[in-house]
């Protein structure tokens, strides 16, 4: 494959420099390219009809006779006509501005004619049919590529060039051993390569697919177990002995013996998850994802308490100001009378500290906090990524939290390891939360340097959030009637309003315009607050407070609101425009109310809509399971979202798919990496697979950055 891959189209005969030019414009430049250029659709030209059996519209080939072949001028373009003929009748043959047909096809000559017929002034007819002298084209099943117009690629060219290029390349070297080809009843790569290009069968084609889709998930599984193997080859991480001790530690026991409710099983598998992976030597990579308000944070706190109890400092980041203050507080209430070791405090034990960094933290308050951390004298810091700057001195750090996952990718992932090797500390162990969460075939795939555990039961007592959508004036009144009658209970709504273009100071001022058109019409009378991304942080935080204690019930927002507000008093959720956001932004605004046992609402103003837009819409109304609508959206919008995560190299998938049609795939792809990979990342064993993973998907080095 590699080699394929450096071997350029113009080795090919009929392949020139204009050619060339033109197939780069479709993104073919190497032999490889047009191997994996796949067929679109097959055409099944096996079986060859009789001149009367042919049916109007229906394409099929002929073998017929010329009897008549002429040039008619007609209207400044050249018209050959020709009558063929087989021995259940005859019919007319049309080519325009094809005066070589002449030549090819004079009277006497035998050929066989393909195209759909066509009733043209009651005479039967073929216009501008495919043509074959020798017999190669017809009595087979013919595959149909992406032709490009404006290049000026024919889906014959592409034929031409794949049948040379596959006859020349003979048998193909294959990176996946028999064994497992025979267990998962795969093809071998030839098979594969000469099944899709030119099937005996359609069931050939078939095969061929699911083999050389295969391939390509099996590249990407090897690209991220390798990477995984990277990371914690030589890596040495914090071993929180708290974790491994008997029982577990303590200090987590006393947190969730506080607790006034019960754990979910699932937030109960995944803590034991998180301690196990603590009390290993190696830095714990993990993905922590679940649905809004499923207890992620509780299971944080966990991990935080094991990581001071050890003695060691843990921070948690979030991607705003407005989450980091929210995950203070919880992280206050949930740890703040728990207590760790310090042999200086009196009794030799003192209160776990949980401090906030942020950047409107007062300056003498901030120099204050630093010398604390740098003392070890804090023990959880929650902040933004700014808390991660060399500015920040943490000689302890052992745990590192990361809200909203998305936000901190693996580049940032890969220098927050280098920067604590670089200072001869030990790497801390890394849990990534996400409430938007991936649908597990792409999260295997996309986000295999991360083991995932996922929480997928919510709390008790919660009720689903009722979703409605409300396309016109008259239903949209509902909307705001139930505000009203929400208000007068003493709870809290939203009104989230559409998104603008460019954004910034545009959205700030339609929100504003949208907030006194409110005031004035739909929630007269009602107090409105105003939140927006261009308000001063003391104005977002008086704005957040004074809806928190109900003195502005209604708060106008634009998307700020999506993560970090937490206020259990609201009931209602308006989204305004929601066509215009995707499934997981509608979601997350959803998320913001039902956070109580209180029954709750979110509404959703459009119009009627068509496409894309309707499902998603349809979808929310008819599901509040995140996990579910992950996989919707992974539907909708294709594997490209999702792969775009991956941040650095590239995907090749051009026939798998990380949706429903290729689940079994990917994960058989990923025990045959598992199995392949093992404990050795430079592939010494599996040469033919380290060079396509490397030639395909830039290779492990390149990935990190190393290469």
């Amino acid at each position: 494959m590699s080699q394929l891959a450096r071997l350029e189209v113009g080795v090919l005969q009929g392949c020139g420099p204009v050619r060339q030019r033109r197939l780069a414009e479709m993104g073919v430049t190497s032999v490889l390219d047009l191997l994996t250029t796949y067929p679109l659709r097959y055409r099944d030209q096996r079986r060859l009809a009789q001149v009367a059996e042919l049916v109007p519209g229906e394409a099929a080939w002929v073998r017929a006779v010329v009897r008549r072949a002429r040039l008619v001028p007609s209207r400044g373009r050249q018209r050959v006509e020709l009558v063929v003929a087989d021995s259940s009748g005859a019919l007319t043959v049309t080519f325009f501005n094809q005066r070589f047909r002449l030549r090819q096809l004079p009277e006497g000559t035998e050929a066989l004619f393909y195209g759909p017929l066509q009733v043209f002034r009651g005479r039967r007819q073929l216009t501008n049919p495919q043509v074959d002298l020798e017999g190669r084209r017809s009595g087979r099943i013919a595959p149909q590529y992406p032709a490009s117009e404006r290049a000026g690629v024919a889906s014959w060219e592409i034929a031409q060039l794949v049948e040379e290029a596959l006859d020349r390349a003979g048998r193909f070297a294959d990176p996946v051993p028999e064994a497992w080809r025979s267990r998962l009843g795969l093809v071998d790569r030839t098979q594969a390569f000469s099944g899709i290009h030119r099937p005996e069968r359609l069931r050939d084609a078939a095969l061929a697919r699911r083999r050389l889709a295969f391939d390509e998930l099996l590249r990407l599984q090897v690209d991220v177990l390798r990477r995984r193997l990277v990371l914690e080859a030589g890596t040495r991480g914090v071993v929180h002995r708290a974790a491994a001790a008997p029982g577990g530690s303590a200090l987590v026991r006393e947190l969730l013996a506080r607790l006034p409710f019960a754990l979910t099983g699932a937030q109960e598998r995944a803590i034991d998850q998180v301690l196990a992976d603590m009390a290993r030597p190696r830095p714990m990579h993990r993905l922590l994802q679940g649905d809004v308000g499923s207890g992620k944070t509780l299971v944080a706190a966990a991990a935080l308490a094991c990581c001071a109890e050890g003695g060691y400092q843990g921070v948690l980041l979030a991607p705003t100001e407005v989450l980091a203050e929210q995950h203070h507080r919880s992280l206050l209430r949930l740890l703040g009378e728990l207590e760790v070791e310090d042999p200086g405090a009196l009794g030799g034990r003192r209160p776990l500290a949980v401090g906030l960094l942020t950047g409107r933290l007062p300056a003498g308050q901030r120099r204050q906090l630093l010398e604390r951390l740098e003392a070890g004298q804090l023990d959880v810091v929650v902040g933004t990524h700014a808390v991660l700057t060399p500015a920040v001195e943490l000689p302890r750090l052992g745990l590192v939290v990361v809200d909203e996952q998305h936000r901190f990718g693996v580049a940032q992932r890969a220098e927050l390891r280098a920067r604590q090797e670089a200072a001869g500390r030990a790497v801390p162990d890394l849990l990534v939360m996400t409430a938007t969460p991936i649908p597990r075939t792409a999260a295997m795939t996309v986000l295999g340097d991360l083991e995932v555990t996922e929480l997928d039961e919510l709390p008790p007592g919660r009720q689903p959030v009722e979703t409605r959508w409300l396309r016109t004036p008259s239903e949209q009144a509902e909307a705001w009637e139930r505000v009203r009658q929400e208000v007068a209970k003493g709870h809290r709504a939203y009104v989230v309003c559409p998104l603008v273009a460019d954004g910034g100071a545009k959205e700030a001022k339609a929100a504003a315009a949208e907030r006194e058109r409110l005031a004035s019409a739909e929630l007269a009378g009602i107090p409105l607050g105003l939140l927006h991304g261009q308000l001063p942080a003391d104005e977002k935080e008086a704005a957040l407070a004074a809806f928190a204690e109900g003195r502005t019930p209604v708060l106008v927002a634009t998307t700020v609101v999506e993560v970090g507000v937490d206020v259990p008093e609201a009931t209602v959720m308006v989204v305004e425009d929601a066509g215009q956001f995707g499934i997981a932004q509608l979601h997350q605004l959803r998320g913001r109310v039902g956070r109580s046992a209180r029954p709750s609402w979110c509404y959703l103003l459009a119009s009627e809509l068509t496409g894309e837009t309707r499902t998603r819409l349809e979808a929310l109304e008819a599901t509040t399971d995140g996990f579910a609508l992950a996989e919707i959206d992974l539907e909708l919008r294709g594997e490209g979202t999702v792969l775009g995560t991956r941040q650095r190299g590239r995907s090749d998938l051009k026939l798998a798919s990380l949706r429903r049609k290729h689940r079994g795939l990917v994960a058989q792809a990923r025990a045959v990496a598992e199995d392949l990979v093992g404990e050795d990342p430079d592939l010494t064993a599996q040469p033919l697979l380290r060079d396509e993973v490397d030639c395909l998907l830039g290779g492990t080095g390149a990935y990190l950055g190393t290469g």
